[in-house]
């Protein structure tokens, strides 16, 4: 602009365009520098004001706690550790500004109370202290773990409670430290967008910004804790899991196929009902809760659709949500279902529990019979004692809607109590001390049984290498069994045999032999 065969009038003129220019660029970038202070004044007031709001919050949470433990205890400590993990990731901020203010050699005016913020254009300040090249420095990397760790330890702090789920989306989009895309389309990592090549006073407004960032999160888990709104707080406690079958009848072999769904009922009168194109009258159909009662005769065998539509008035204006569904129809029962609720056998002398059933009948319309069957307490539940034989045919008569009768019937096994192990102190067979031995207590038990049985030892007889069998009464030694154990040496095999006991029902077969090597 200064050269080139000009006037030396006009090369003057030029150069002082130049000159303005500069001038005017220079003022724009102070203008720009204090309005980043002017922001960061603002930041720092509102982290104050945000700061004294918090405490009264906690304050007011550990009021609570002590009132209605029950329902604020948990709050109020997630509350605390929520302070707690701010307070030291804010003051770690703190230490980032205070570098920067260092490394710049800025302070404080001592009139005004402000940084010198138009001063504050280095841009090499962070650049040479957080980034090297393409990477970060140590002090780079610190930064980040420390967000990370923030982020961390409220998320952990918080849990998978579904009641915060939206405070945790909005704390991820406040501390969202995933990579930026720059106008060119270029992936840039989170911290070398936000603080590479900036003023020196842009970056301290923005760690003041993430210290505001600090305060907003707790004020805002604060009032969720406390049932306030400031960030919309999930909550399920007045939905149903309902489970929508894909159709209403399986037939045995088929997959189950459906769907789960949370949804609430509804107590809304709609304006109108129909079903296949048949209008339904509301008078009759709809209950108290607002649900429509079904009331038609079926098709024939196999799966039938179902379709109609709720109408409901909804701003004036007439809403119509569809009704789709499917339900089948199964052939009339000719069966009886009977099975044994503990195994395929019966036990004689004891009482076994049965369920006996008539696929489609009700419990009222079916009658078991059989040698030693009752009924017992419960739907379709009975008790066969059988006393004698060796089997047992349980008959089994339905009535039918029309009055028709339907019959079936089932053989069982009967099969005696089985021997039951002997025991003492709770073993079959090992080591056991002298002693142990000697006070031990003799039982029997049916190991595998799946019968409440209790059984009781009336006598047994033990042997003692060398010595005589001495017959015991009751479950213990007697003294003569016990001097015959005094004689035998160590590693004798004592031989506990003929245990005999008593249940309070059937008679029950002598117990199976005990080993025992003494270790003593």
């Amino acid at each position: 602009m200064a050269g080139g065969k000009l006037s030396a009038r006009q090369k003057m003129i030029n150069l002082m365009y130049l000159v303005f220019i500069a001038m005017m660029a220079m003022n724009m970038s102070k203008e720009v520098l204090s309005a980043f202070g002017l922001m960061e004044a603002k930041f720092a007031d509102a982290n104050v004001v945000t700061a004294d709001m918090n405490e009264k919050l906690l304050a007011n949470l550990e009021t609570k706690a002590e009132e209605k433990p029950a329902e604020f205890a948990t709050a109020a400590n997630k509350a605390k550790q929520i302070s707690a993990a701010s307070d030291e990731f804010y003051k770690y901020i703190e230490t980032l500004k205070n570098d920067l203010l260092k490394k710049g050699k800025y302070t404080v005016d001592p009139e005004t109370g402000k940084l010198p913020f138009e001063a504050m254009d280095k841009t090499d300040l962070l650049d040479e202290a957080w980034f090297t090249g393409d990477k970060l420095t140590k002090k780079g990397e610190e930064v980040m773990a420390k967000i990370n760790s923030y982020k961390s330890k409220v998320k952990d702090i918080i849990g998978d409670d579904v009641k915060y789920v939206k405070a945790i989306e909005n704390f991820e989009k406040r501390f969202n430290t995933e990579q930026v895309t720059n106008k060119d389309g270029k992936p840039i990592d989170w911290l070398d967008y936000h603080f590479k090549g900036f003023p020196a006073i842009a970056s301290f407004t923005k760690l003041t910004a993430m210290q505001n960032d600090v305060k907003v999160t707790e004020a805002n888990m604060f009032n969720v804790f406390l049932g306030n709104t400031l960030d919309e707080a999930v909550s399920l406690k007045n939905y149903t899991a309902i489970v929508i079958a894909d159709k209403s009848a399986f037939f045995a072999g088929e997959k189950f196929q459906g769907k789960v769904v949370l949804g609430k009922y509804a107590n809304v009168t709609p304006t109108g009902l129909s079903i296949s194109g048949s209008a339904v009258d509301l008078e009759n159909a709809i209950d108290s809760t607002g649900a429509a009662r079904l009331d038609f005769n079926v098709g024939g065998v196999g799966e039938h659709e179902i379709d109609g539509k709720f109408t409901f008035l909804e701003d004036g204006k007439p809403l119509d949500i569809p009704i789709k569904g499917n339900y089948v129809v199964v052939p009339r029962p000719n069966s009886a279902t009977i099975s044994a609720d503990k195994m395929n056998v019966v036990y004689r002398g004891v009482d076994n529990p049965m369920t006996i059933s008539f696929a489609g009948v009700p419990d009222n319309k079916v009658r078991a019979t059989a040698a030693g069957l009752r009924p017992a307490s419960g739907m379709g539940k009975y008790v066969m004692k059988p006393t004698s034989g060796r089997e047992v045919t349980i008959n089994v008569t339905a009535t039918l809607d029309d009055g028709s009768t339907v019959g079936d019937k089932a053989l069982f096994r009967i099969k005696d109590i089985p021997k039951p192990t002997g025991k003492i102190n709770g073993q079959s067979e090992g080591k056991l001390p002298r002693n142990n031995v000697e006070i031990g207590k003799v039982s029997a038990e049916l190991d595998g049984f799946d019968f409440d049985l209790p059984l009781t030892v009336t006598s047994f007889k033990i042997k003692v290498p060398g010595q005589p069998s001495v017959s015991c009464s009751g479950n213990r030694l007697n003294g003569a069994a016990k001097a015959a154990l005094r004689k035998a040496k160590r590693g004798a095999g004592i031989q506990i045999f003929d245990i005999k006991s008593r249940s309070n029902g059937p008679i029950i077969k002598p117990a199976t032999p005990v080993v025992i090597e003494l270790s003593n």
